[in-house]
């Protein structure tokens, strides 16, 4: 069956330059996007029932920019007055950059990995003498508390924010041939949305082992997975199944 349209369960890309657009014109598909999972900050209340002080810590590790955003605004509901002294360590160099939204970068103490926790480690172990805080969702990959505690690393993890799933009512009525995913609480708001989805002609496309092992445990039959060593982006992917599915 042929692929016209395409519906991807993340944030419309914000510059024109997006691999998906590309797609879009390369492949002539209609490529829709609208988030399935939205985050929302905790409350200060609930922050303190975690009997977190934010003083006690002299570092903090920042896995994504949602939890840049929430650090510094329990900071603020708190009245905490963020050091100067304040070490970062940043899962990547854009979340590191990031920070300049609430510091002055080149006036503090910043340090980021490439794209794993595995990469910060080195960096984090040269500061072990630091207690690091970890600001986290509700939804935390198990690799990162792991690598910290396996390498030894002293930190707390605290919960200032959390993943929901979004109202997608007003596309009870609207048909996708392919439906894309990056995590297993996307296919987890698929089925709160619509409990009653039936898979049927629609193609799924899965990026990760886990949001895959997610899919699979829902029923669905994945058609298109990535990365794989011949795409390894989700836009790739997409194209090779599209250029084969609709050259019949």
């Amino acid at each position: 069956m042929k692929v016209k349209t395409i519906l991807v369960s993340q944030p419309e890309p914000e510059t024109e330059k997006s691999p998906y657009f590309d797609l879009s014109e390369n492949c002539k598909v209609k490529v829709d996007f609208r988030p399935f999972i939205h985050v929302e900050g905790i409350e200060s209340k609930e922050f303190r029932q975690q009997r977190v002080s934010l003083q006690d810590y002299g570092a903090v590790i920042f896995t994504s920019r949602n939890a840049v955003d929430h650090f510094f605004r329990i900071a603020e509901e708190t009245r905490y007055s963020v050091p100067d002294s304040l070490k970062y360590f940043c899962i990547s160099e854009s979340t590191a950059y990031y920070l300049q939204k609430y510091v002055v970068y080149r006036k503090r103490k910043i340090f980021h990995g490439r794209q794993k926790i595995a990469d910060l480690i080195p960096l984090i172990k040269k500061h072990k003498k630091e207690k690091f805080l970890l600001p986290c969702s509700d939804i935390l990959k198990q690799e990162i508390p792991e690598t910290l505690e396996k390498n030894e690393i002293d930190f707390t993890k605290a919960m200032l924010y959390r993943t929901v799933c979004s109202d997608l009512s007003d596309l009870e009525n609207v048909n996708y041939d392919v439906l894309v995913f990056f995590s297993p609480a996307g296919i987890t708001s698929l089925y709160e949305n619509f409990p009653n989805f039936k898979q049927n002609d629609t193609r799924i496309a899965v990026f990760g082992a886990t949001t895959a092992k997610a899919a699979e445990k829902a029923g669905l039959e994945i058609n298109i997975a990535a990365p794989k060593p011949e795409a390894p982006s989700m836009t790739m992917a997409l194209e090779q199944y599209i250029k084969k599915s609709n050259k019949k």
